[in-house]
């Protein structure tokens, strides 16, 4: 029997009293990757980047770890709900329009210890004060930094559109209109670079890519370890006692945790390891998140249908989006469906075994977003579920 095929018995065996659809999170595939992170950090922290998680348990499970401190979140709403839950760091990874939830921030005390938000236009600052509504509270800074690569003058990008901020001045610019401002600090810096730590550099049958990934990728983390030094030197010109300067991403952490400047790692995806880490020649974790879903026909010879399907990943369209078939091996889409939005066709061999009502495992493209389509995670450990949480979602929270 294959490792994969004793876990597909492993898991059938867990949820065998469980009605599928039904999610899980593989405990010792979990603990297994975190001690992988935990691994490649080195001596430097690792902040655990919410959106990847979406439950509060597992949350609370990861950060009672060593190696691991404090929570990056991606809506203000998310984080004062986290803050109020007891969660007394929580970085809040992207500019925000919540008014309300700023008006909140900026009247609670132990709320503007808990939360740092995320700036890169003082303009965001005239929003934020807009919205205090008498709240008198510090509001806490973190600067964000543009990791893309630019070649050619500028007229090539690599990366992500996130900051404008690109330029060590430009950083250190903000910093001093931060400081001039009364009921603001910057407290760190956070700069992610996506098209290191999320894009993966060996995709299978496509060696020329892989290689182009893997050399554009050795240039971006030679320049950015430089830019984000004297990034970090300029603005400590500014606010001497910068808290924290962060940065990585569950595929780049071992190289952004070589750079002196950075003082903690992000990373989430590497908990549960979606499809979409398959691809890294930097690591190899385990799949530790799944769902299954139950087989509700069997249309002909060499075919089945499963139930629900339809979950797609966020991001450029693309087959790379969609959640894969996983266990038992051997099947795939029907070319001509796809993932469907209440029935799925499943094509191989394999599918002569299956009867009606067995479960079929996949593996979601990313991570996180799987949680937004089931209520709950049923944790397995062994061959048994020893502990049923809920998801944001089954706490009903809906945060985007």
């Amino acid at each position: 029997m294959t490792a994969r095929a004793a876990d597909r018995a492993r898991y059938d065996r867990a949820t065998a009293q469980l009605d599928a659809p039904v999610a899980i999170v593989d405990l010792d595939a979990f603990d297994a990757n975190a001690d992988d992170l935990v691994r490649r950090a080195g001596s430097k922290p690792i902040r655990v980047a919410s959106k990847s998680v979406r439950c509060r348990a597992l949350l609370e499970r990861v950060l009672a770890r060593e190696g691991f401190t404090g929570i990056m979140s991606f809506t203000l709403a998310e984080s004062l709900w986290l803050a109020r839950s007891g969660f007394d760091d929580v970085l809040l990874a992207y500019p925000s329009a919540d008014r309300a939830g700023y008006a909140e921030l900026a009247a609670d005390p132990k709320l503007a210890a808990a939360v740092t938000v995320m700036v890169d236009d003082p303009a965001q600052l005239d929003l934020i004060d807009s919205a205090r509504a008498g709240g008198t509270e510090v509001v806490r800074v973190c600067l964000e930094l543009d990791t893309a690569l630019k070649l050619l003058g500028g007229r090539v990008r690599i990366g992500a559109r996130r900051s404008p901020l690109h330029s060590p001045a430009q950083v250190a610019e903000v910093a001093r209109a931060v400081a001039r401002r009364p009921g603001f600090r910057v407290v760190g810096i956070m700069a992610y670079e996506g098209h290191v730590a999320g894009v993966g550099d060996a995709v299978a049958g496509r060696p020329l890519r892989s290689r182009a990934v893997r050399l554009m990728q050795a240039a971006a983390r030679r320049e950015l370890a430089e830019r984000r030094g004297a990034v970090v030197r300029a603005v400590r010109e500014v606010v001497p006692d910068l808290e924290f300067v962060n940065g990585g991403g569950t595929g780049s952490v071992q190289h952004t945790a070589a750079e002196d400047a950075v003082t903690e790692i992000a990373a989430g995806s590497g908990l549960y390891v979606p499809r979409l880490f398959d691809n890294y020649t930097s690591f190899r974790g385990r799949p530790a998140a799944l769902f299954a879903l139950p087989v509700v026909r069997r249309p002909g010879v060499g075919v089945v249908t499963v139930l629900g399907g339809g979950y797609p990943a966020s991001g450029a369209p693309g087959a790379d989006r969609l959640p894969v078939p996983y266990l038992p091996e051997g099947l795939c889409y029907d070319p001509q469906e796809g993932a469907g939005e209440v029935q799925t066709p499943l094509l191989g061999p394999v599918a002569d075994d299956l009867l009606i009502g067995d479960k079929v495992w996949f593996r979601h493209a990313k991570a996180g977003e799987l949680c937004e389509r089931f209520d709950t995670l049923h944790l397995v450990e062994g061959d048994a579920v020893t502990a049923t949480v809920p998801t944001y979602r089954g706490e009903g929270q809906t945060f985007l």
